[in-house]
């Protein structure tokens, strides 16, 4: 049985390297991909490129999935950092020993819950996003990826391969 993972969008201003990096390494190593949002269809990330929402998080059991990754871009902070539901979502699937990830914005995501309280992580390097990974009792650090066991954080673009390589080794 081949390892699946779930990548959630924002519904829109999603970025491309950090989605179709991590996407395309976790493909070569044989991992089934399923594209996720707040709503199905074309969705046009920061630099206009376009991926299809193939289901609505909400709307999957994450015990479906190997592993779960919330990607970044100027929509997440905008539609994912306060989405409850999200944060739900990702607790369970925690707790169902499901990989729970996030790069750049999405690592922001996943502090939110409270399950990077007390850990390193990894986010983009401006301020309002390591400012909001402090305020929910995570300590960052730069670098490009931050692996525990059960959470991997990327920091954006420049390590966008190295987080989908990451997530692949995790899924072996």
């Amino acid at each position: 049985m081949s390892k699946k993972a779930l990548l959630i969008i924002p519904p829109e201003r999603f970025n491309e390297d950090e989605l179709f990096q991590p996407k395309e390494v976790l493909e070569n190593a044989e991992v089934a991909v399923t594209i996720a949002s707040t709503k199905t269809g074309e969705i046009t990330g920061d630099y206009q490129g376009k991926a299809l929402a193939e289901v609505i998080f909400s709307e999957v059991s994450a015990s479906d999935y190997d592993a779960i990754a919330v990607i970044g871009g100027s929509g997440t902070n905008d539609h994912l950092w306060g989405n409850q539901e999200l944060q739900s979502f990702l607790k369970q699937a925690h707790e169902q020993k499901v990989l729970v990830t996030g790069i750049c914005a999405g690592s922001v995501t996943v502090a939110k819950t409270g399950l990077l309280s007390g850990r390193k992580a990894a986010c983009y390097p401006v301020d309002v996003q390591i400012d909001e990974l402090k305020a929910n009792s995570a300590e960052y650090v730069k670098q490009h990826v931050v692996a525990h066991g059960d959470i991997i954080t990327g920091d954006g673009p420049d390590g966008a391969k190295e987080f989908g390589e990451s997530l692949a080794a995790a899924l072996r």
